[in-house]
């Protein structure tokens, strides 16, 4: 007999087979269920450890004093404005976000985090959202993570840690920014391959995860859209390997895959045969009087004889050796850096610092922590909680957009005729149609 974890004894030997089966799989369940109450203890646990650095949504009043423009940076009338509004579509009128505006201006605003955000051996997630309600032409939209910095003079010099977000100008940038602040190149690297970025005027979450296996991933509107190995994707590092100076490639090697055929002869005559001869069809015109219009002559045409400047033809080369390849060694500047990822060492701000030509994008609901679980909740607490809602009222004002141009048109028509035919004719063109 077996004990069963419930107190039940079942009897597994001697009995029918259908019944030892049923016993089996009714622990099946018992030790599944067992198992995903582990998981979600694990999870609840890494929720509760999880801490946040930041979490602003705009909502309130108080805003202002939370988030600094910089004074410093470029003269008052440089400067754009940062409005609190919900925009011209939403999800909850309620809801509110930063607008930037006018046009063609500088735009800066950065906060202190809550606490420094050193992410030595912890993932660090930093997520908020965009919406080109202006439908953007040219312009940056992307945020900063920084070190210890003067907020006063905030702007394009600072040094930062993370660059991240939605950049877009013209038909030639529509991307994705991940940049990294590198100390030992005292550098700003950007991201090898390009990733893109939404275009339209809704919403959009852009989400960035950067873990201390050396590795990150891109999220727009919770959706993966890029991932891979810190080392492999930025030029962090040097080459491990660099090709040896003291090697050079041998002066008789032979790299030439073919040669001319020493025994091929150009045939006798190759070079009498013209390029063009008269056309043999043409036919001097009845008209035409030698006196008055001179000799005739026929016209040229293209000789199907001629096969243009003589060339040998090319065989094997017996002596190639195939392509030289240059010895590699290893590199002696070469320094491996196991820590890539730490990247906040600590960060304690983080800012927008723009220009926008077409001014009007509005941002909101961002959160800087160390768990991405807890990025995804304030996700679902905010921007997914108002997308259906934004999307709905949009689309809305589209349609009536463009049901006042149709009738715009039609009404313009209908002036048009009047125009033309006079009123009284286009009421008597009508009563005919009628």
């Amino acid at each position: 007999p077996m004990s069963a974890p419930n107190g039940a004894r079942f009897l597994l030997s001697g009995a029918s087979v259908d019944f030892r089966a049923r016993a089996l799989d009714r622990l099946s369940i018992f030790l599944r269920s067992r198992m995903m109450r582990s998981v979600g203890v694990v999870a609840l646990v890494a929720a509760v450890n999880a801490e946040v650095y930041l979490k602003e949504t705009f909502n309130d009043d108080a805003w202002e004093s939370r988030w600094i423009v910089p004074s410093d940076w470029k003269s008052a009338s440089e400067l754009g404005k940062w409005t609190q509004t919900a925009g011209l579509w939403y999800g909850d009128e309620a809801d509110k976000g930063l607008q930037t505006g006018p046009d063609a201006r500088f735009f800066g605003l950065s906060s202190k985090l809550e606490t420094p955000f050193d992410n030595k051996d912890k993932d660090l997630v930093i997520s908020y959202t965009v919406k080109h309600e202006q439908k953007i032409d040219c312009g940056g939209a992307y945020i900063k993570l920084l070190p210890q910095m003067d907020q006063a003079s905030f702007g394009g010099d600072t040094e930062y840690s993370i660059m991240f977000g939605p950049d877009i100008c013209g038909s030639g940038t529509k991307k994705t920014h991940v940049i990294f602040h590198y100390p030992p190149k005292d550098e700003n690297l950007l991201i090898k391959n390009d990733i893109k970025c939404e275009t339209d005027q809704l919403s959009h979450m852009y989400t960035l995860k950067v873990s201390p296996d050396n590795t990150y991933e891109v999220f727009i509107d919770k959706k993966s859209v890029k991932s891979g190995n810190l080392k492999d994707d930025w030029d962090f590092l040097l080459s491990e390997e660099i090709k040896d100076p003291n090697v050079s490639k041998p002066e008789d090697w032979v790299d030439e895959k073919k040669i001319p055929d020493p025994e091929d002869v150009k045939p006798e005559g190759y070079d009498d045969i013209p390029a063009e001869i008269p056309d043999p069809e043409a036919e001097k015109p009845d008209d035409w009087s030698d006196e008055e219009d001179g000799e005739w002559e026929p016209p040229m045409v293209d000789n199907p004889e001629y096969k243009g400047p003589w060339k040998p033809k090319m065989i094997a080369n017996p002596d190639y050796k195939g392509p030289w390849e240059h010895p590699m060694i290893p590199n002696p500047d070469f320094l491996d850096d196991p820590a890539l990822y730490h990247r906040c060492a600590p960060c304690t701000h983080v800012g927008f610092e723009l220009w926008q030509v077409k001014a009007g994008t509005i941002f909101d609901d961002i959160i800087v922590t160390d768990s991405l679980d807890e990025a995804w909740a304030f996700a679902d607490e905010t921007f997914f909680a108002k997308k259906d809602g934004e999307k709905k009222m949009f689309d809305d004002a589209e349609t009536k957009k463009r049901e006042e141009a149709a009738a715009e048109a039609a009404a313009a028509s209908e002036t048009n005729i009047i125009d033309e035919t006079g009123e009284d004719d286009y009421a008597d063109a009508a009563g005919e149609e009628l």
